[in-house]
């Protein structure tokens, strides 16, 4: 490339400054909002890598690799081989794994024989002892020697010294001293070694993971000096080895998303190279499938992410297209003027492709450092934008992201390059002609693929409706979020296919509402009409862009919004308040009363047939916390043989941070209507006024408002609340009687209130009876209840629990629904999902913004001349002003209302696709779409930002303006 171009790049560049500068940032933009999901896909693999070696702290280590060589029939490992495979597993190994190791473990074992003492006077030759002679590396360094001695190197008269665990002394009586016979085959026939004890040790640290095989798993074992293994038994001796190890626990925290693959081929390699070298020598333990289970996991959350922003990086990339075809627009007379001045298209398209090269590198330099701000953000995400202060997702820069960054920067400099290579051909003649053809219509309104597109969403809505694109995993569940991703890409390209559809219409509305007022309208909306009439295509691009950027926005902001919302409310509705915590409950035997310890055994300390069980039994959530410390789930009350001693109460509601609290009893009964019997229910004895205080109610899902049924309770003693299900299939109605059997004793109630749903129950699995706790008490035997508790917002449960124990209540269980809220939260797919739908909705927002302000700058200071003849024409600044406004208000205005819209239908059409396809009926409670009023407000002062700055830029060039300079001969460039 010449000085002369670089030169004249460089002016190009500067004098399309603003220009320029809005390309570099769309292309900083769109590197950054890429490069941040395999920066937060690879920050979250580090997450699910740590908890992975969280859960497996009590077997072996998550990076556990171990290899063994065992003997087979006749073979016979040789030493040469032995030599090279130790040599492999020892540096070619950790060399290719490239992790660091946490422990190292070798072992080498000749074959067992059973021992027979060499002075049966000395020691008890009745004992059975089955041992095998190990030699293990490093082991003076990991024990602690409790009897005797570390055993010599040295075969003294064919006797070998060797030491033993100290539990393995008590169990095979054996004692410091000790000598036995061990008859053993080698290559020169059958051989007696005598073994010596000489010492007895105990691990340092049991749990270490050098002691891969386990405590058991060395009992037997005679141990001694490696040295003396390899050198004297295995080489001189040519006695044959029957087993090997070779153990490593690597250390993978530091894991990268980029090294699962390269990773995972070398693992399976393995058994292929180890088996080359000696033979019957594989890898019996790996850490391969763990390695695909994060990459699944790791693939599925780029998937997912990618999906979620591709609407978003798309629209950056078309606003880096319009800023490109708009200098392209303004440039175009200049590139037919050099083209036809005998500049070569190739060095046309070189300034081209040298002025996107320019901004690439740029944004590829500052880009993916904004990415990792994003991919920060995107991991501290516990809501629609909502970021709080936790610890952060390990974020770095990594290969794959700096990939990604180029593949975006490539595409946004070919989108903007293609367009100048078609300018490139075009000679002024050409030029001419094409603007004298700048009245025909798009491409894609000529080929109709804006109905076409609206066929596709329309078909893709249909899949949904049908849950033919969903699986069963697809949606909300309580403890973690699974989205499909077209759930976001076929709502975008409805958004896109419908503005589509409308700039196919607008210049008809246009047409027909300048003919039905073209004999009454004033002069401004007149020339506003004509102007858009005559050039609506080039107001396209900004409308379009508005209309994407919006409906996008809305869509984004209530999709998040109602994950959260239902997720959230789902929890909330399953705990019924903020804790449950279930006593212990003192049981005695009417069988045996003189023994109370006896009884409350029977009982199974209350709790095991408490009604806590029977809460997460009836919920089918997985609940059961309640029963979970003594017995599991629902049983039923053995009639008059264990009665219970109720705790203080009171003590509970005097806790610190305990706001108020609530007795609660479930448990199961035989409900009878009319004498026939209905099956069981399952029945919750409240005190209403209480409840009303600790439970959580969404009041959309009651007819009226809750506390006016817990009212009614209050008015009968025998009063009870019914499911709406159950009522319907029985014809029951209020003031109607029903017994239920309560531990075997029948007791009658009064309908006083039909409900769908009422707090932790579900009615299409097991019906809800709710009734006076008292009532129940005075009819049939005291049973234990859960505690409900409604506490303040920094309270904490563990000093309640402290509390509690220091005045003598133990408790069997808690269930707090603030820990499960923060557990979903902080899952990485959910992190991932708000995080992207945050940034995006910013994104759209700075998007329209700049692309907005941009285009009217561009588009006003490209009129002037036309300006200053309707101002010679006698047009008033006041009635130009009012055209420009109104201009105005049929592009921006119009696309503004149409894209918010467009966004509220295809959020009520598409996400109540959310809901998981086997509870679509029967999800409590009700899924609802969420449309949240600040999120709405933010894009309203976003627009009318928009809108006063378009107004403020209107003035200011009116004002500017003048006619003498306006109206001139020739053309503007």
């Amino acid at each position: 490339m010449s000085i002369p171009i670089l030169r004249f790049l460089m002016r190009k560049m500067w004098n399309t400054r603003w220009l320029t500068l809005s390309t570099l940032l769309g292309l900083v933009m769109a590197v950054a909002f890429t490069t941040s999901i395999p920066m937060y896909a690879d920050g979250a693999l580090k997450r699910v890598v740590a908890k992975s070696l969280a859960d497996k702290s009590d077997g072996l280590p998550a990076g556990s690799l171990l290899i063994r060589y065992q003997a087979v029939g006749a073979d016979r490992a040789g030493l040469n081989e032995l030599h090279d495979v130790n040599q492999y597993i020892r540096e070619t190994i950790p060399h290719d794994i490239g992790f660091p190791i946490s422990a190292y473990a070798r072992s080498y074992t000749v074959k067992g024989a059973q021992l027979t003492p060499v002075d049966p006077s000395k020691v008890d030759p009745s004992k059975r002892r089955q041992m095998t002679i190990t030699a293990l590396n490093d082991l003076p360094h990991q024990v602690e020697w409790t009897m005797g001695q570390m055993p010599s190197g040295k075969l003294d008269s064919n006797t070998l010294e060797a030491a033993v665990l100290e539990e393995a002394m008590y169990r095979n009586d054996l004692h410091v001293g000790d000598m036995f016979n061990y008859p053993i085959s080698g290559a020169s026939g059958s051989q007696l070694l005598k073994v010596k004890i000489v010492g007895a040790f105990k691990p340092n640290n049991e749990n270490d993971a050098y002691w891969f095989q386990g405590q058991e798993g060395l009992i037997n074992a005679l141990f001694v000096d490696e040295a003396m293994m390899v050198d004297t038994l295995l080489t001189d001796k040519k006695i044959p080895l029957q087993l090997a190890n070779w153990y490593y626990a690597f250390d993978l925290k530091d894991i990268q998303t980029s090294q699962l693959t390269p990773l995972q081929n070398r693992l399976e390699r393995l058994d292929i190279n180890l088996f080359q070298i000696l033979k019957n020598t594989k890898v019996d333990v790996s850490f391969q499938p763990m390695l695909q289970e994060f990459r699944v996991q790791s693939v599925q959350m780029q998937i997912l992410l990618f999906t979620l922003a591709a609407p978003m990086i798309a629209m950056v990339f078309y606003y880096i297209v319009m800023n490109a075809r708009q200098s392209l627009d303004r440039q175009r007379s200049v590139i037919a003027v050099l083209r036809s001045r005998g500049g070569s298209t190739r060095q046309i398209i070189g300034i081209y492709l040298l002025e996107g090269l320019v901004l690439g590198a740029i944004a590829l330099l500052a880009g993916p450092c904004i990415g990792w701000f994003m991919a920060k953000s995107i991991g501290s995400s516990s809501g629609f934008l909502t970021f709080v202060d936790r610890k952060s997702i390990p974020v770095g820069f990594t290969a794959e992201a700096m990939v990604y960054g180029g593949l975006a920067v490539l595409i946004a400099i070919m989108s903007s390059v293609i367009p100048a290579v078609v300018f490139a051909r075009s000679s002024i003649v050409g030029y001419k002609q094409q603007l004298a053809r700048s009245d025909r219509a798009p491409v894609w309104q000529r080929w109709f693929l804006d109905l076409a597109l609206l066929g596709i969403a329309g078909y893709g809505y249909y899949l949904f409706d049908q849950r033919q694109l969903l699986s069963l995993q697809t949606g909300l569940t309580t403890d973690q979020l699974q989205v499909h991703p077209l759930l976001f890409f076929v709502p975008a390209l409805s958004i896109f296919a419908l503005g589509l559809f409308f700039l196919r219409i607008f210049p008809w509305l246009l047409r027909l509402f300048g003919w039905l007022g073209r004999r009454f309208l004033p002069v401004p909306l007149y020339l506003t009409l004509a102007q858009l009439t005559r050039s609506a295509k080039s107001y396209y691009p900004l409308m379009l862009l508005l209309v994407l950027t919006l409906g996008l926005g809305i869509y984004n902001a209530s999709a998040a919004r109602t994950i959260d919302l239902n997720s959230t409310e789902r929890t909330l509705y399953q705990y019924g308040t903020d804790v449950v915590m279930q006593a212990v409950w003192e049981g005695f035997s009417d069988d045996v009363p003189t023994d109370p310890n006896a009884g409350q055994n029977g009982g199974g300390q209350g709790q095991g047939a408490g009604q806590g069980s029977s809460a997460g039994g009836a919920q089918g959530s997985g609940g059961g916390g309640a029963g979970a410390g003594a017995g599991g789930g629902q049983v039923e009350l053995p009639p008059s043989k264990i009665r219970y001693v109720e705790p203080p109460f009171q003590i509970f509601r005097d806790l610190d941070g305990v706001e108020a609290a609530a007795r609660v009893l479930q448990t199961k009964g035989n409900v009878v209507v009319s004498g026939k019997s209905t099956g069981q229910g399952l029945v919750m004895g409240i005190d209403n006024v209480d409840f009303a205080k600790v439970a959580w109610f969404r009041p959309d899902l009651f007819p009226a408002h809750p506390n006016q049924y817990l009212n009614l309770l209050g008015s009968y003693e025998q009063a009870v609340i019914i499911p709406a299900g159950f009522a319907k299939k029985y014809a029951l109605k209020e003031g109607d009687l029903l017994s239920i059997s309560i531990q075997q004793q029948p007791l009658e109630f009064v309908i006083v209130g039909i409900l769908p749903y009422w707090p932790s129950q579900y009615p299409d699995q097991t019906p809800f009876f709710i009734t006076n706790l008292e009532y129940l008490y005075d009819q049939a035997p005291i049973a234990p209840y859960e505690v409900w508790l409604k506490v303040k917002l920094e309270a904490k449960v563990a000093p309640m629990l402290a509390e509690l124990q220091a005045k003598g209540i133990e408790i069997a269980s808690v269930k707090d629904v603030r820990n499960e809220l923060i557990a979903q939260k902080k899952h990485p797919a959910r992190g991932g999902v708000f995080g992207i739908l945050s940034l995006g909705f910013l994104v759209s927002v700075i998007v329209s913004l700049i692309g907005y302000l941009l285009y009217w700058f561009f588009n006003l200071s490209s009129r002037v001349v036309q300006f200053g003849v309707l101002r010679a024409m006698g047009l008033s600044r006041k009635q130009l002003t009012g055209m420009l406004l109104l201009e105005q208000g049929f592009t921006a205005g119009l696309s503004i209302a149409l894209g918010i819209g467009i966004g509220k239908l295809t959020s009520y059409f598409f996400l109540p696709f959310l809901q998981t396809t086997e509870n679509v009926k029967t999800q409590v409670p009700p899924f609802r779409v969420v449309f949240e009023s600040r999120d709405t407000e933010q894009l309203y002062f976003v627009v009318a930002f928009m809108m006063l700055t378009g107004i403020a830029l209107l003035f200011l060039h009116i004002r500017r303006l003048r006619v003498h300079q306006a109206v001139k001969l020739g053309e503007e460039k």
